[in-house]
């Protein structure tokens, strides 16, 4: 039997006495996909972050605040919102439980002061600041209620104090009916610059994919890029084998008995590939069983994922080989794993990156070329062209281990190795 399977099963035998290192980075992508994805997961599928829970105090108790109350109960707003009509004091309480995420009040008098003009009228918002989403969410539809109920007093007040007459209960019915066809000619006079709106909007659904939806495509979206990132983590900590390797001089008795190091530099990277390519498939696995994750295209994407395994573990080959020092060695991979990971949208979205770093460094980085293209790649994108970014990582991997092996035979021969 040759040396170097030899010296992989060697290595191999070693990782199955002590298993947790390489099975603690295999989980912890794992946990933070599912963390993070269930943080955000409600806002993934396209819809708004749950049904808002507040409460509208009415201490005013007029027609006018009974009909803008009863806009929050049309089957439309209950899409959105859960409003409970309850007392002040019942509903600061909620409020100091957490269990509303603001309360909304309506000042007494406010049907009076705002139809006679004769005072100014506030409308009253008191946000959780247990909560972020939801309370912001209210304020903004309190600011559109108020420019609203603003722009109508500009347009009908004429109008709004003879209502008050009629909330009040000092108009008889002919007022009323010469009320309305009065207010109905106003508004008719505004339609042309009402309907249609002058500014619109709309919303389109993204087409379903066999992929999975949103909520998957967040999950698939993580695990990838944590992928990215871990696999660089598990290459540092294969190729740190080197250098026990080096500190119990098995590295020097084997140059002393075989011709040239390239074997056994090849079963170390061998090794650290063939563990890496294995957790990568693990983690794609789990993606599918846990988080039901469809990967599409996934011969390509095996290819993708096994090219970038083989520069991650060359390019901790050469980190190692340079330092030649088991502590500096390990320290210095950590930095350029984490390095790596966040400057080539592994942890955060590359759109997130300064621009100066997303312009000028990310496209350079071979941890972007890998989770970028995955990405697209198996998530649902069947246009993705994956071919360049596999040929980019073959070349990385291979200038890696050239200068590693390079490095080491000098390093070797002027004795800066053990």
């Amino acid at each position: 039997m040759s040396a170097l399977p030899l010296l992989v099963l060697k290595d191999l035998r070693r990782i199955r006495r002590n298993p947790w290192p390489w099975l603690i980075h295999v989980l912890l992508p794992l946990v933070l996909t599912g963390l993070i994805g269930l943080t955000f997961g409600r806002s993934s599928s396209g819809g708004p972050p749950g049904r808002i829970s507040f409460a509208i105090v009415d201490e005013d108790g007029s027609p006018l605040t009974r009909f803008l109350l009863g806009s929050a109960q049309q089957p439309e707003a209950l899409r959105h919102l859960d409003p409970v009509f309850l007392e002040r004091s019942e509903a600061l309480r909620r409020l100091e439980h957490n269990q509303l995420a603001a309360v909304f009040i309506i000042p007494a008098h406010f049907t009076r002061h705002y139809l006679s003009g004769e005072a100014p009228v506030r409308l009253e918002l008191i946000k959780n600041p247990a909560q972020s989403i939801h309370p912001t969410v209210l304020q903004e539809l309190c600011e559109v209620l108020v420019t609203g109920l603003n722009a109508a007093a500009r347009v009908f007040r004429p109008e709004l104090r003879a209502w008050l007459e009629v909330f009040t209960g000092h108009a008889d019915y002919h007022q009323i009916a010469r009320l309305m066809e009065q207010t109905g000619a106003r508004w008719e006079s505004l339609r042309p610059w009402l309907d249609p709106p002058r500014i619109t909007y709309e919303t389109a659904a993204a087409p379903a994919h066999a992929g999975g939806g949103a909520r998957s495509n967040l999950f698939g979206h993580l695990l990838l890029g944590l992928t990215g990132m871990f696999l660089l983590f598990l290459a540092a900590n294969g190729m740190s084998d080197l250098l026990q390797e080096i500190r119990n001089h098995t590295f020097r008795r084997y140059h002393t008995v075989q011709e040239g190091l390239l074997p056994f530099l090849t079963a170390k990277y061998l090794f650290t590939g063939a563990l890496l390519l294995g957790a990568g498939t693990l983690l794609l696995a789990a993606g599918t069983i846990l988080f039901g994750i469809r990967w599409q295209h996934l011969p390509a994407l095996a290819l993708l994922t096994s090219t970038y395994a083989a520069f991650a573990a060359g390019m901790m080959s050469l980190a190692v080989v340079a330092t030649g020092e088991e502590r500096t060695a390990g320290a210095l991979n950590t930095v350029l794993a984490m390095t790596l990971g966040l400057a080539g949208g592994c942890a955060f979205p590359v759109q997130s990156l300064p621009a100066a770093l997303r312009a000028h460094v990310t496209p350079w980085l071979p941890t972007a070329w890998y989770t970028e293209t995955a990405r697209n790649l198996a998530l649902n994108q069947a246009d993705t062209t994956w071919w360049p970014a596999v040929l980019r990582l073959m070349a990385a991997a291979v200038v890696m281990v050239t200068l590693t092996s390079m490095l080491a035979r000098k390093r070797l021969r002027s004795g800066a190795m053990p």
